[in-house]
Formats: C-alpha cells, structure tokens, sequence
C-alpha cells in the first residue's frame, strides 16, 4: 500500500509540474530568453550548424537564429529540469517514456522534472527522426555527426517535419536525442562543478539532480554549475550507459499523462474556448474529390442560433451559436454535389478494378532473392491462394476537431495533431501568411493512430474563421469523422509457394495491389531461400493515410496466414514449422517460444475451441501472438491472446504492456468487423452501429510477456496490431476447417465446428 502511495504522490507532482508549462507557448524572445547564461538556465541540446560539432548558447542567443541548436532539456535555477518533448500525446504514453530516457542519462530527478511538448517551431523539426530513419548514427565516426544533423535540420524544416507516429517517438527520438542530450547535459555539469571544486571530474558523481565529491563531502544542486556549464561545448557523442546500469529505464513509472485525465483538467483539443467564439460543423462531399454543386440554405438559416451558411467549394460549413444548432442546421441544407465516373464504383468494383491490374499494370520489384521461377518449375508441388483486406477507418473516440482565429493578418490555431510544425505550415500556407503570423497551440489527441497527422480539419477550421471574421470551433460530426476520413487501403495479395518432399516451402511469390510504408514490411522473416515480392498500383479517389502499423497490418495478415496454410499442408504443428523455417534466427525463436508457452499451445482445449499463432517483426519489434478462440457460437470470440514481445528492451514496462494490449484490441476489431465499404462511389459506414468496435464484454484476457535482447530499441505502438488477425484466423480454421483469407470475419452461423 505504502509504494502504490508513493507512486501516487509522484505521479501527481509530476502532471502538476507538466500542466503548468504544457499550455506554454514558446515565443522567439522568449526562446532566446531562456538560453541566456547570465539568466541562470542552461539549455542544453545537440548542435546541429553544418561543420560545427558544437554551438553555444552565447552565440546562438547573440545571433537570435534559433534554429542553429536543438534542444532537449533545460536546466532552471530552481534545479527544476525540463524534458522539451517533440511528439504529442495521444495515449501512447510518449511524454513519459522520453523523460525518462533523458533523466537516466542526465541523472535527474525524475520525480522533480518537468515535461512541456516541443512548440511547432522550425527549430524543433524534429531532424533527430530523418536521420535515425535514414542513418544508423552508430555505424558513424563522431567527427561528422554535425555536419549530418545540419542536413537533416535543413531537410526536417523545408519538410516542417514534427511527427508523432511509426513508433518512432523511443526508438528514433529516445534513442537519438534524449539518452544523449541527457548524457552531454551530465558530462558538462560534471565538468563546471570540477572546475569549480578544483577537483578531477572522476571524482565526481551526479545523482538525482545534485553533483557529489564524496572525497570532500561536498555536494551542490545541478543548477549551481548552469552559468559555467553553458560557457562549454557538448558532446555529440557523450558516453552513455550500459543497461544493466539503468535505474529508471526497464521500471514501471507512472504515466505523467494520466491524473490530468483522472481529475479532468487535460486538455484535449475539443477543450479549447475563446470568449466569443461560434462552433461550425461540415459535410463535404460523400464521394472524395466532388464539389458543392448547388445548395438551398433558406430553412436553416431561419434556425434559431445559425450564424451562417457557407459554401466552402467542396464542402459546406454552418456557423451557430452551439454545435447542436449547428449541426441540425446542416441537416436542414439541401445540398447537391458535382458527378463523376467514381460515383459509379461499388465495393466489388474495387477489386474487379484491383484484378485488372494485377494482368495489366505494371509490376514493381520490393525484394527478390534466388530464383523463384526455376524453383518453383522443379518444385514437387506449389500453394497459391489470394488474399483480401478492406479499407480501414481510423475510429478515434475524439471526432476531428479544430479551433481557429484568423484576425488582423495572424492566426491562431488550437488542436491535437500528430504534426505541429506541418499543420502550423500548411495554414499559413492556405492562408497567405509567413509562418511567424501563425500559432499552434497543441493539445492532447484523443486517439490518432496516423489520422491525425493529416490536417485537413484544421485547415478547415481556419478557412471558416477566416470566411466569417469570428473565432471558430469546429467539430466533425461522427459521421463526416467516419466518412471523411483518410482510409487504410484495401489490398489483395496473391500468393504462391514452391513446396519440396518435406513439406517446407522453397520458393515464395507476392504479388499485391498498393503499396505504402514501410517498404519492409512484405518482406518474409523466414528462411526460404527463393523469394519474389512485387506490386502494382490501382489508383482510387478515395483517400489513403496511414493507419497504425502501416502495411505491416496487411502483410501481417497475408504472411502469418498463408504459412500456416502451408505448415497444414505439410501436416506438420503450425508452430514447430515455424520453428523450423526461423532456425538461426534466435530473437524470433525466442519470442515465438514464449508466445507459445504463455498461450499453452499444447494444453487441450473443450470442443469448438482451438488456438493459432502468429508472428510479425515491426518497428524493429518483433511480437508473436498465440490467441485462443471459441467457435460455439455465431461469431467467433477471442477467449485468450497471449503476447510475447523481444523490443531490445522495454523503457517502461507497464507503458509498453499497454501499447501491446492497445494494439491487440485495435487489430482484433479491425480482424471482427473492420470495413469500410463504397456504394456509388460514396463510403457506406456512418457511425459505431456499422462500423463497430471490440468492447469490454467481448474483448479478451490478455497476457503479456517482455523479452529482453541487445537488440536496438524498438517500438511499442503499433507492434501489437499485425500479429493479432492472422493469429486469430487461424485459430478459427483449426477450429472449423474454415481458412479465413478476406477480412472482417464477421458471422460465422452455419459453420460447422470440427
């Protein structure tokens, strides 16, 4: 009882630090204000000018082009040190996972940090994310690491890339700023207090935001050296820890996040007020890419509240003096769209459409190894089968929403986004302004999952405000949050297999339709010696963005089912033959072992239900899944999902179980009832009574267990997803007989069990 006080009385300290400087808007003086050393803050980053391996605070501030440092961490005179987080929170729990990576090499005092989100600046371009993406900087000597964090700054910027999503935040951003920005902190304080002491930096230790020299006794608060330690340059390879000598990282913290939205004082998007402001709600046009052709407001703008009625070219927009107002003022507006040839396409068109292409358009190489054509003609037998999965819809429990004041030449902006610097740039972009005359307030994302890092309603928001002189909070109803959303694409993939005597395939073949990121992610981890992997695209109108695990949701899916077609086959125990084909592979045999006893794979099971496995690496995570299913009744039930995970290592424990628990349910939804469906050209589904959700009274117990490896750190967020459909159906064909190759699943009454 005493620890879960303690953990209490911590995690209410810190998100009473964090609420205080979260709402802080970061201004250019005030920037520059805090960097100054007769201020008495140190703020300590990675240097980043072309040629220079380290910049200072004194001349960036002389200079005032802030854009030359990038910082992580600053260091005030009340020994309060503050973690600068450059992603947003949206449940991932990133705030705290990336504080405490720079706490744990900078030795501070977790429990007295404070957390504040990177404002959407160009110099915040979150530069850190290109390079881990394109460059292992540890492959790299130090002496060019300037030079190449200048170019992914100029690269970042012209991008006004500030992302959060492709479970990049630890494994990208942890790793490549925070643990060394926390380190080059604790190296240049350690050295201010040798000079200051007189005595060797050897001596000196630092813990909990205070320096020691135990020979003499003395002992100092960090902030006592900040004057002295921001006249040094840091290093951009400073000596970081081994992990067994982690304190913080591996431990379950509180998520700093969460007692604000305990006791209701978050501030999510929807919770932006200015005095004075009116609401506005859209519909735009059903099949993507129309236009307003004509529209009759005369009712609506009778109604009591509206403000008025606004034809905004490929939407119309009503302003009143509540959303409700609004919102029944639009169903008053008769309004009719432009035609095209897309208002003729129905789902079974999509995939006549996706068929055509597979004979005529023209096939794009991702991998090939060996040869697959003669393998496959001196084969004993060949697998082929096709595999479907629909569009998906992102489902977050926030709809889409913004609040906007454009006024005398500037803009202000309220929102949750996954990229604030963009979203910054894109209305000041919409609008005819410099970048400067636009501010971004973020705010927490009530789910994003990659919805979010398109700005569309916010740059709605803007144009209405804009159109009206007022300030303007729009709200997406659910229904234009479903059917104008940025859709997962729907793929087919066609699968073919070179089997020798054994059993054991030889040869694999891909083809599939539409291809997004990562390019890896069709990718087989098995060792099959001959493989092939290509693609064709079938442009849509509707739109595509990405969705959590990006393809690895849908190759997931297609892989993981397609062996286990092939182990049945074979005739051999699904997971055992798996086993065989990762023989060297001792990260995956590791996770597909512990998935498998955690699951019982062997532990009989009562009729009509049975068990599948899975196992997909993603985001540098690899994760097995072993589900267990019940057939009895008329759709299938997850009873069970065991979950193993190897990400290197977790940075805390109870964040990452969740991210896998998040996952699971989000991709076990997507596998019952994920699908968003065309009729004439226009998405079908409106709300949650046709495009449903896994919910508390069918969701499953899950169990999960963290590998550790010395692997790099991989991500949490999205890992969880791609195991869990093809672990599922498989289930339910050893179950049923029944192979699952297109998705949802949906009803299953007249399914014989057996």
């Amino acid at each position: 009882m005493d620890k879960i006080t303690q953990a209490e009385k911590k995690a209410a300290k810190i998100a009473k630090r964090a609420a205080r400087t979260r709402g802080q808007k970061w201004t250019r003086r005030g920037f520059i204000t805090a960097s100054v050393i007769g201020g008495g803050a140190l703020l300590i980053g990675v240097a980043i000018r072309p040629g220079d391996r380290t910049d200072e605070l004194a001349k960036l501030a002389a200079t005032g082009d802030e854009s030359l440092l990038t910082a992580w961490v600053k260091l005030s005179p009340d020994n309060t040190v503050t973690a600068i987080i450059p992603h947003g929170e949206m449940g991932q729990g990133v705030h705290t996972a990336l504080s405490a990576m720079l706490a744990e090499e900078m030795e501070a005092d977790w429990a007295a940090m404070d957390i504040m989100e990177a404002p959407a600046e160009k110099a915040y371009a979150n530069y850190v994310l290109g390079r881990e993406f394109m460059v292992n900087k540890d492959k790299l000597p130090g002496f060019v690491l300037g030079t190449l964090n200048g170019a992914f700054l100029g690269i970042t910027k012209a991008m006004n890339l500030q992302i959060t999503g492709g479970s990049t935040s630890v494994r990208f951003t942890g790793v490549g700023a925070m643990l060394t920005a926390g380190a080059a902190a604790k190296e240049l304080l350690l050295k201010a207090a040798a000079k200051t002491w007189d005595v060797p930096v050897s001596s000196l230790r630092a813990q909990k935001s205070y320096i020691y020299h135990d020979e003499s006794g003395k002992t100092a608060p960090f902030a006592d050296f900040a004057q002295l330690a921001a006249t040094f340059k840091p290093s951009l390879t400073p000596k970081l820890k081994a992990r067994k000598d982690y304190t913080l990282m591996g431990t379950s913290l509180p998520r700093v996040d969460i007692p604000q939205k305990v006791d209701g004082t978050a501030m999510f998007g929807l919770d932006a007020h200015i005095e004075g402001m009116k609401y506005a709600t859209v519909k735009a046009a059903p099949v993507h890419g129309q236009s307003v052709a004509s529209m009759d407001a005369s009712v609506a703008k009778a109604m009591v509240g509206v403000q008025g009625i606004y034809n905004m070219g490929d939407y119309v927009a009503v302003v009143a003096d509540g959303y409700w107002q609004a919102q029944r003022a639009l169903e008053a507006v008769e309004v009719t769209f432009t035609q095209s040839a897309e208002s003729q396409l129905n789902q079974a068109g999509v995939f006549a459409q996706y068929a055509k292409a597979f004979e005529n358009a023209k096939r794009k190489d991702i991998h090939k190894e060996g040869n697959v054509s003669q393998t496959m003609k001196r084969a004993d037998r060949t697998h082929e089968a096709e595999y479907n999965v629909p569009f998906l819809a992102h489902a977050c429990m926030e709809p889409m929403n913004a609040t906007a004041w454009v006024k005398d030449g500037t803009c202000e902006l309220w929102t949750g986004t996954q990229n604030p610097l963009g979203t910054r740039a894109e209305a000041a972009k919409i609008l005819g302004l410099k970048l400067e005359d636009v501010t971004l307030h973020t705010a927490f994302m009530g789910g994003g999952f990659g919805r979010r890092a398109v700005p569309d309603y916010a740059l709605q928001a803007v144009k209405i405000s804009e159109k009206t002189g007022m300030p303007i909070k729009l709200i997406w109803s659910r229904e234009e949050t479903t059917q104008q959303d940025h859709y997962r694409p729907a793929v087919t993939n066609r699968l073919r297999a070179a089997i020798d005597s054994d059993g054991m395939p030889s040869a694999w073949d891909s083809l599939f339709v539409h291809k997004m990121d990562p390019p890896e992610a069709s990718r087989v981890p098995y060792n099959i010696p001959n493989q092939n992997i290509e693609y064709v695209e079938s442009p849509l109108h509707l739109r595509f963005g990405p969705w959590r695990s990006v393809d690895h949701t849908q190759h997931g899916f297609f892989i993981e089912s397609f062996i286990d077609e092939l182990a049945h086959k074979a005739g051999q125990d699904p997971y055992q033959y798996r086993r065989k084909l990762l023989a060297g592979k001792p990260r995956f045999l590791a996770v597909l072992d512990a998935a498998a006893k955690l699951g019982n794979w062997e532990t009989p099971l009562p009729e009509g239900q049975a068990r599948g496995i899975s196992i997909v690496e993603s985001f540098m995570t690899i994760a097995a899944q072993v589900v267990t299913v019940d057939v009895n009744g008329d759709m299938p039930r997850a009873v069970h999902v065991a979950c193993a995970a190897d990400a290197g290592m977790a940075v805390n424990p109870d964040g990452f179980k969740a991210q896998m628990e998040s996952g699971i349910i989000y991709g076990l939804t997507a596998a019952l009832y994920g699908d968003i469906s065309l009729e004439d050209g226009a998405v079908m589904q409106s709300n949650f009574h046709d495009y449903d959700m896994v919910r508390m009274d069918n969701a499953p117990d899950i169990d999960v267990v963290i590998l550790q490896s010395d692997a790099r750190l991989g991500g949490a967020g999205e890992p969880g997803t791609p195991p869990i459909a093809p672990a599922f159906a498989n289930a339910i064909f050893a179950a049923t007989g029944r192979r699952i190759r297109s998705l949802p699943i949906g009803d299953m009454s007249g399914v014989n069990v057996g």
